[in-house]
């Protein structure tokens, strides 16, 4: 009995353990780490975005982003990089939002922070001591976003509506063609003959 119980309880820890270091990713698992990482994406990114096109949330507005591009991060001509720059954040922040083709929005998201480390921050290091940041912060949103391009925009998004309705078309009718059935003769049907070559 008490040989028993030790077992169990063995078992029970090893089961555990073997949860706490699981590294297979599950569904559950995938949501829940990807919707907080979406939510601040969108957040961040539409405070951003709308500040460099329409001066949203006391931003800078394309003038002012446009003057910031070309002096500070030496990006012309900087009214285009203004623009650009404003509509791949808040378009970026938008398609998070809807869970529409989210890994291409992280992978944007995920460009766009490399090139303001490149340009802007990283010379003033990971903590800048003076008023321009330094590069961490561009490197945390840098690796959330890499996180939505690994694992997508989990199930609460039109990403996985559209997948489940490609799998369930099957890819025969989503060209509008009939699938043709394998020929009976094919050589996955026909018995093979222990002496006939392969």
């Amino acid at each position: 009995m008490v040989a028993s119980s030790r077992a169990q309880r063995r078992a029970r820890i090893r089961a555990l353990l073997s949860a706490v270091v699981n590294t297979e990713p599950s569904v559950l698992g995938t949501d829940v780490a990807v919707v907080p990482v979406r939510i601040a994406l969108v957040w961040i990114f539409t405070y951003y975005g709308a500040g460099k096109l329409f001066g949203a949330f006391n931003g800078p507005g394309i003038h002012r982003t446009a003057l910031f591009f070309s002096n500070t991060a030496h990006l012309r001509p900087g009214g285009f990089f203004a623009v650009f720059g404003g509509l791949l954040e808040f378009g970026a922040a938008v398609a998070l939002a809807f869970g529409l083709l989210s890994r291409v929005a992280g992978l944007a998201l995920f460009g766009d922070q490399v090139m303001a480390m490149i340009t802007v921050s990283w010379k003033h290091g990971i903590n800048s001591l003076t008023a321009t940041p330094g590069y961490e912060f561009n490197l945390a949103l840098a690796a959330m976003a890499l996180v939505i391009v690994g694992l997508g925009a989990g199930r609460p998004s039109l990403d996985a509506v559209v997948a489940r309705h490609l799998r369930s078309s099957g890819p025969s009718e989503v060209h509008g063609v009939a699938p043709v059935p394998a020929a009976p003769d094919s050589e996955q049907t026909r018995p093979r003959d222990a002496h006939s070559p392969r």
